[in-house]
């Protein structure tokens, strides 16, 4: 489908709630020619379009760079939670590696599209007083100033994960199984707020192959 019924994605987090359900996504769109998975730990999934880097510094991809060139678009999906989670460590998981990774795709790739995963409520001002939205702001806002053919963030709030999709931590997954009914109701009645793990990863395969109107897209534009 589209202009290109060849697209070659690399997707970093293919094991993380989100990654899990855009790389169903990949394999589904008849339109996504290849998807290349790096990442710590394997995904699991086998799939003739799947190819698998495992990486584990996520500061330096000079080992790999050669794997990484010849991409149409990046879907990134490599998110932490702040939760518990000491301010510089978070700034370096969720700033450090995205713009390392970024940066070097940006330069081996200049016709790709990267498609980023934040959150509603990140803070474009990166002046406002919750950390963690302030560092999710300039990592959007610097983003979206690398030589990309185009750069689109993605703010979901709500995301209700179907098709088997789990979270790697265990009480999230008793909570996601106990509310899955009200989330199903919450998708239909509040699109501004919910959305699911289909509708992301497809909005963003979409978004990479076709574009948006606007650089950041909010639960509805998602929707």
């Amino acid at each position: 489908s589209g202009a290109h019924p060849d697209m070659k994605v690399i997707l970093f987090g293919a094991t993380g709630m989100v990654g899990q359900g855009v790389l169903r996504e990949c394999f589904i769109d008849a339109g996504v020619a290849e998807v290349l998975s790096v990442g710590r730990s394997p995904t699991g999934a086998q799939h003739g379009k799947l190819c698998e880097i495992l990486h584990d510094d996520f500061t330096d991809f000079s080992k790999i760079e050669s794997r990484l060139a010849g991409y149409d678009a990046c879907l990134f999906c490599l998110g932490v939670s702040s939760i518990g989670m000491d301010p510089e460590r978070y700034r370096h998981l969720t700033y450090d590696v995205t713009m390392t990774a970024a940066q070097t795709l940006a330069r081996l790739n200049p016709g790709m599209v990267f498609t980023y995963v934040t959150g509603r409520g990140t803070d474009s001002t990166e002046q406002g007083s919750l950390m963690w939205a302030r560092v999710k702001g300039k990592t959007e806002n610097d983003l979206l100033k690398l030589p990309f053919k185009a750069a689109y963030m993605f703010r979901p709030a709500g995301i209700q994960p179907l098709h088997g999709v789990r979270s790697k931590t265990g009480w999230i997954n008793a909570v996601y199984a106990v509310t899955a009914p009200l989330l199903a109701v919450m998708v239909r009645a509040t699109p501004h707020y919910m959305t699911t793990s289909e509708r992301l990863g497809r909005a963003m395969i979409k978004v990479a192959r076709d574009g948006y109107p606007k650089p950041i897209l909010e639960s509805e534009d998602i929707n």
